[in-house]
C-alpha cells in the first residue's frame, strides 16, 4: 500500500515518493521558517516551451499574481548537477521568474536570476517572503 500525506498546497493526500517528500519539506521551510504564504503557491504547474508540456515542481507567486519563484525538487538520492539547472532554467524560458531553487532536501541552491539579462547570482540563503516581494 503507498504512503500517502496532505499537501497544503493542492489540499488534497497525494502519494509519498522521495521526490513528493522533498517537495513537502521545502514548502514546510518556506511557510513556517520565511513567511510565505501558501494561497500563492503552485504545485504541479504546468507549462508549455516549443509545443512540449512541462511541469514545475512549486511556484511561488507574488503580490502582485505574478511568478516570483520556481523550485526544482529532487529526490534525496539524486545529485544535482548541471542537468538540474537546465532544466529549471528551460522552464524560466516560459516563467520568467526573479528567484530560483533547486534542492534534494540536502543540498538547496537559489539563484537571483536578472530578468533582462538572463544571468544569475547564487544567495546563501533563501530571503523572507516579505524581501523578495517588494
Amino acid at each position: 500500500m503507498k504512503k500517502l500525506i496532505f499537501d497544503p498546497i493542492r489540499k488534497k493526500r497525494v502519494v509519498l515518493t522521495p521526490e513528493e517528500g522533498v517537495r513537502q519539506w521545502l514548502i514546510k521551510e518556506l511557510t513556517e521558517s520565511k513567511g510565505y504564504p501558501s494561497h500563492l503557491m503552485s504545485c504541479e504547474f504546468s507549462l508549455t516551451i516549443n509545443s512540449v508540456k512541462y511541469r514545475a515542481d512549486l511556484v511561488l507567486y507574488g503580490k502582485n499574481m505574478q511568478p516570483l519563484l520556481l523550485a526544482e525538487c529532487k529526490a534525496p538520492n539524486i545529485k544535482i548537477t548541471q542537468k538540474s539547472f537546465d532544466q529549471i532554467l528551460r522552464y524560466n524560458l516560459a516563467l520568467k521568474v526573479k528567484y530560483l531553487i533547486v534542492t534534494n532536501g540536502y543540498k538547496t541552491f537559489l539563484a537571483q536570476v536578472a530578468t533582462e539579462t538572463g544571468e544569475y547570482t547564487f544567495l546563501t540563503e533563501i530571503p523572507h517572503y516579505n524581501e523578495l516581494s517588494k
